[in-house]
């Protein structure tokens, strides 16, 4: 299969609190695919993780030759392009040699986007970018069932 292009998003009420993941799979400018899921008590970024994960391994099973992955999560997107060479380097401690957090989630994302063609894109999160507001919306429904 050829490259496909791919929107995560992930939050949670409170921080920590009630969270959701979500992702927007799409091959040739269409929806192929998308997934959502929730923790009852997680952080903001164990969720945006978790989207980009899910979205990864679905994607690999595909057959996709390369992804462009579109994040609006800082976090994220520095985090796999940058400073996780530094962490690994550190015996994974940031600059200021505390521990990192969501290091399992780091290690899971690290061999992913070593064993897949992936360029990584940064987008402004509630900018009305079509496939990023409906993971934002997965999202929110996702909570939403922690919450009532």
């Amino acid at each position: 299969m050829q490259t496909v292009e791919i929107f995560t998003d992930g939050g949670c009420s409170g921080n920590p609190g009630p969270g959701g993941w979500a992702y927007v799979t799409l091959a040739d400018g269409k929806m192929l695919s998308y997934s959502s899921g929730g923790d009852p008590q997680t952080t903001n970024n164990k969720m945006e993780l978790t989207a980009v994960i899910h979205a990864i391994e679905d994607a690999s099973l595909l057959g996709v030759d390369s992804i462009v992955l579109s994040t609006d999560s800082q976090y994220v997107k520095n985090g796999i392009t940058a400073w996780i060479h530094s962490w690994k380097r550190n015996g994974w401690k940031t600059a200021s040699k505390d521990p990192v957090k969501n290091r399992e989630l780091w290690e899971v994302l690290d061999k992913l986007n070593s064993e897949n063609n992936i360029r990584w894109n940064w987008v402004k999160g509630h900018a009305g970018i079509k496939y990023n507001e409906m993971c934002d919306s997965l999202v929110r429904k996702e909570m939403e069932k922690f919450l009532k």
